[in-house]
This record gives structure tokens, sequence and C-alpha cells, in this order.
């Protein structure tokens, strides 16, 4: 519990560099590194293989959306909002089917000495964006373990996708009871593959469906800055998605 935690109860004397150079700090509470899950920042072990993994599965993702016909039938803005909404809990799922396995560790704290020397120029620059932390991270990872338990099919992800991305809740839809109607197809179909899969196991539709509704709980910040920040920095990944979507080259704007 983040609130409990003892991290800015540890003595203080023993940095005595601290103590020589606090007083140029300006007032307020001195900022340290706190100990606890809640607050304690990560970054990935190794950002070049994991990053290039999370980008292929990405393009995947965007493949299984442009070979959809029933996808490309809806309205561009409905296409749109389902993109928003949905290319988390889409690319969670090719996370766990594609087995990407990424470790974390602390992300290093910068030296009160740097802090200080550059504390005029830092006043200048943009704030630094927040990093993930090791609790967000370790739900992320609790996620992908509940999938891995399940031991899907390649048939059962896909027509998994396939419910997940005609969400017929995302507010602003033009063709809701269209994606309804796409999504209990989706569902049906899902169902139809489990049974022959799994016959002694009658609760396992309901499993699925159950463990994949906890993907919406991922927010698009946490994958952004795990595993795309590194590559894209500042960029919209939202907007990079799009262009991959429908083509759009030339420095073209996304619709």
């Amino acid at each position: 519990d983040c609130e409990r935690c003892q991290c800015h109860s540890e003595d203080k004397r023993t940095a005595i560099l601290y103590a020589l150079l606090s007083q140029n700090l300006s007032p307020g509470p001195a900022r340290q590194r706190c100990l606890c899950h809640q607050r304690r920042t990560v970054c990935l072990r190794t950002p070049h293989l994991t990053c290039q993994a999370a980008s292929n599965v990405l393009v995947k993702t965007i493949s299984f959306m442009k070979n959809l016909p029933s996808f490309h039938l809806l309205p561009r803005e409905d296409q749109l909002l389902l993109l928003d909404s949905c290319w988390v809990p889409l690319f969670l799922l090719g996370l766990a089917q594609e087995m990407v396995t990424f470790e974390v560790m602390e992300t290093p704290a910068p030296s009160m000495l740097k802090k200080i020397l550059l504390d005029g120029r830092s006043k200048r620059q943009e704030p630094e964006r927040a990093q993930p932390t090791l609790a967000a991270v370790q739900r992320l990872q609790c996620c992908l373990n509940s999938f891995w338990s399940l031991d899907l099919s390649p048939k059962e992800y896909a027509y998994l996708k396939g419910a997940v991305l005609f969400n017929p809740d995302v507010p602003g839809l033009r063709a809701s009871l269209y994606i309804a109607s796409l999504q209990r197809e989706a569902q049906r179909a899902l169902q139809e593959v489990l049974q022959p899969l799994h016959p002694e196991d009658q609760g396992r539709f309901a499993r699925v469906l159950l463990i994949a509704s906890t993907l919406k709980s991922i927010p698009p910040t946490l994958i952004t800055d795990l595993f795309f920040r590194p590559v894209i920095g500042n960029a919209d990944i939202l907007e990079l998605i799009a262009e991959m979507l429908y083509e759009i080259t030339g420095g073209q704007p996304a619709p």
C-alpha cells in the first residue's frame, strides 16, 4: 500500500552531498525515490528486443483489421472510434498469442548533483514524461499470464479478436446495431470452436470472455510508454496506427 509506504522515513543523514547542496533546491518537500510498488518506476530491461517484438505484434494487429471486410464496410468514423477503443486489447491479445515475454528494471534515478546543475536549464524544457510503475506492469503481466493459462488455439484467438474489435458499446458509433451483430457472430463462432476442442470444459467460453474483459483495464498510456515511446518519441501512437491502417503516406493527415 503506497499510502503506508515508509520510503520517506529513511535516514538521510548519510547523504552528505544531499545535505550540503539541498540549500540550493527550491522549497518544498524533497522528492525521494519511493520503494513501494505503486510508485516505483520501471523501464524495459532489453528495450531493443522487446520494442521490436511489440512492433511486430502491432503490425500483425493492424493486418488483422485490414483483412476484415466487415470492418471496412463500416463508416470511416466508426472505424476510427473502434480503433481508438480497441487497439490496446487487440495488441495485448497479439502479445499473448505470440508469447511475447519481457522483463523490466527500475528506472535509474538522476543524481542529485545533476538535478542541481541542470536546474536552471530544466525549467525551460518540457516536463519529463511519466514512467510506467512496477504495479502497472505487474497487472499487465498478470493479464498475459491469465491468457497463457487458457492455452488458446489460433482460431480461438482470431474469433476472440473479432469479438473484442466489434464492440457496440463504444460511444458515438453510427452503426452500433450492425456492430453488435458482428460481435454476436464472432462470439458464436468462438463458442462453436470451443465446444469440440474442450467438450469437458463447459465454462471455458464464459471464462475466456471474462479474462478478455480484463484487458480493458490496461491503459493505453502504459502500453505506449512501455513498448513504443522508446521508438516513436513524442509522436501520437493513435495517429501512427491510423496511418498504418489506411496506408497514408507523403505526410497526409490521418482521416
